[in-house]
């Protein structure tokens, strides 16, 4: 077994609020933000945590990673200076469309216009905000981009390559470019509801927002007495190699990344307490994600809670992967599971499951207080994180 990696700050903007203490706690109390069949941030503005420069020079995914991050940054303890060489912190934020335009006519061009779609500039700005001169760059693996920037920075430190790392994803894609193309594809569902394993789900809802943590390494958080938050125990990742948009139906490539992190954190199946599960609430993806999960974890599945949040946050893409280890963490460290939101009626052709209906009480495994979150992006890119209570 690989060592763990430190979270030792944590920050969100989501369509539940400004916070990641707001975002558990409405999430266990069973709230949704889904509004008209779509997930805005609507308690945010950007006038209130940013400068009208800050605001114009950035887009708005780049914004709400901005003030996610700030969030992380001070509860980490960041907030007097970088406890580390700048030189040695890593920047990495996952998105899956960057500055999506509200207007893809040209004639609506700027010269700000090209960066602030570009896929790195949320990177690139926190790495300004904060000083950080280590690598910096933007992870674009669509739904999965979170996920797999958590991941490699984990990789990067526990290689010594780094001391810490400032990394998440953000979104804020919920425009009408956009949502034309889903609606085409028939990826959106027409009654604007999102079950994720219902019997009568009919596919996702739109939503934006951005998560961010700070990793370190556990023996440098302990050495300056930062509180750990919980830990990133293990990454795995795999490519389907089947479709642009489809997830490869025998769910074998997944479930290979699923185990890759497993073997990475050094846990069994049976160690798993609570699953968050990728669930967007389309049938092809649901139970795609299911053969998976049973491929990997075996009998043990059917014994493990889990939910999907999307059905509260709506589907939030690159920043998705980020967000959902933030709402797992904080389910491991104050052990209870968040409910997928409006589930009644599981679909009983996915095979026997432990669905959270409601709020639930977690139960330590034999190794501890120990979650699964995966990610599963558009091209087929699947990302997986063990993740552990502190």
């Amino acid at each position: 077994m690989t060592l763990p990696v430190a979270v030792t700050g944590v920050g969100s903007v989501t369509p539940l609020g400004v916070g990641a203490a707001v975002l558990a706690s409405r999430l266990v109390a069973g709230e949704t933000a889904l509004v008209g069949g779509d997930g805005r941030c609507v308690e945010f503005d950007a006038g209130e945590f940013l400068t009208r420069r800050e605001s114009r020079r950035n887009a708005r995914f780049a914004q709400l990673a901005l003030v996610a991050a700030d969030e992380a940054v001070h509860q980490a303890g960041w907030s007097n200076g970088l406890p580390y060489p700048p030189e040695e912190i890593l920047c990495i934020v996952g998105t899956g469309l960057g500055g999506a335009p509200e207007s893809p006519q040209g004639t609506d061009a700027t010269p700000l216009t090209v960066p602030l779609m570009m896929a790195n500039s949320a990177a690139a700005s926190l790495c300004t905000r904060y000083g950080i001169r280590g690598e910096s760059f933007a992870t674009s693996g669509a739904c999965a981009a979170g996920a797999q920037a958590i991941g490699v920075a984990m990789g990067a430190i526990r290689r010594g390559e780094a001391a810490a790392a400032v990394v998440g994803g953000a979104e804020a894609a919920s425009v009408p470019l956009i949502c034309e193309s889903f609606a085409q594809a028939g990826a959106l569902s027409p009654t604007g509801r999102c079950v994720p394993f219902g019997a009568d789900r009919d596919g996702f809802v739109m939503g934006e927002g951005a998560g961010i943590l700070v990793l370190e390494s556990v023996a440098g958080a302990r050495a300056r007495g930062a509180e750990i938050l919980g830990l990133v125990m293990g990454y795995g990742a795999s490519s389907d190699a089947h479709h642009v948009t489809a997830p490869s139906p025998d769910g074998v490539p997944a479930a290979q990344a699923m185990r890759r992190a497993l073997a990475d954190a050094g846990v069994a199946p049976e160690d798993l307490c609570y699953i968050n599960t990728h669930g967007t609430g389309t049938p092809l993806n649901d139970e795609a994600e299911i053969r998976s999960l049973r491929l990997a974890l075996g009998d043990a599945l059917a014994s493990i809670p889990l939910s999907s949040t999307k059905a509260a946050t709506g589907h939030l893409f690159g920043a998705g992967g980020a967000v959902e280890s933030i709402i797992t963490l904080a389910a491991l460290r104050g052990g209870t599971a968040p409910p997928t939101y409006g589930l009644s009626e599981p679909d009983r052709r996915l095979g026997e499951l432990d669905h959270v209906l409601s709020a639930r009480a977690l139960k330590p495994g034999p190794s501890g207080v120990i979650g699964l979150s995966d990610s599963l992006g558009f091209g087929g890119h699947n990302s997986v994180l063990v993740l552990g209570a502190p």
